[in-house]
């Protein structure tokens, strides 16, 4: 597993990544016929127990190709991995956003269907990273998270698109949606003027497939996991910026 994706497990998901995590050599040396007839996944973990989670692949290279947004006082919803990664020095303040007390990274507790203890135009930045699929509430969410930023901020969000359940989720607070293109488009834009808002999909039937069996990047060839399938939507990112000029 890669130092960056340890370090955003904080301990209660590491203890419980220990109990369900399978052999890391299982697919090793399986045929791609064996792979598309278990009826088991390699990894119920998606594949944070092999290495680099795919989707985290396709977040990375999102946030890499948006770096230059993440400036200022930035959020980052459960830790600041991301936030320290693509934001390096132009970061003058990072809050991280927990919804529970007792993770050890957050510095502001809330819930982001309400939050009314963050004020208004708080944010230069907020990087929000496969979260909003955890709330019911999801329009709710994403109103808050454009009533903290800033005028002229930037949002950027990843949801998942073809995807396994989240156990680790399900059982605490739920695993409520799984989007589209065009679902995400929608739900921002009620929020956000439209031409503000700016949807990437990543994913294709190979690496929909290599992901819902919980295989890790590293498994999968380079130029497969580079190649983008409209059809396919494994991981879909939003980039949205808030009406007005930064001071």
């Amino acid at each position: 597993m890669s130092v960056v994706v340890r370090r955003a497990l904080w301990i209660p998901l590491r203890r419980w990544l220990a109990k369900v995590a399978g052999p890391p050599d299982l697919a090793r040396g399986m045929s791609p016929r064996d792979l598309l007839q278990r009826r088991t996944p390699i990894s119920r973990v998606f594949g944070l127990d092999r290495g680099l989670p795919i989707d985290r692949y396709y977040i990375e290279g999102f946030l890499s190709g948006h770096a230059s947004d993440i400036v200022g006082h930035v959020l980052e919803i459960g830790d600041n991995t991301y936030t320290r990664k693509f934001g390096g020095d132009r970061v003058t303040t990072c809050d991280v956003l927990g919804v529970q007390a007792g993770n050890p990274s957050a510095t502001i507790v809330a819930d982001l269907t309400r939050a009314d203890q963050i004020r208004p135009g708080t944010f230069d930045a907020i990087v929000c990273t496969q979260t909003l699929h955890v709330i019911y509430d999801v329009r709710a969410a994403i109103q808050t998270l454009y009533r903290i930023l800033k005028p002229g901020g930037v949002l950027l969000a990843t949801l998942p698109g073809i995807s396994q359940i989240s156990r680790y989720d399900m059982d605490r607070w739920g695993d409520y949606w799984r989007f589209t293109s065009l679902s995400a488009r929608r739900l921002f834009e009620e929020a956000f003027p439209p031409a503000s808002v700016r949807v990437e999909v990543y994913g294709n039937v190979l690496t929909a497939i290599a992901f819902l069996h919980g295989l890790a990047a590293e498994e999968v060839d380079q130029e497969a996991l580079e190649h983008q399938d409209a059809d396919y939507e494994v991981l879909i990112a939003v980039r949205a910026v808030k009406p007005g000029v930064k001071r």
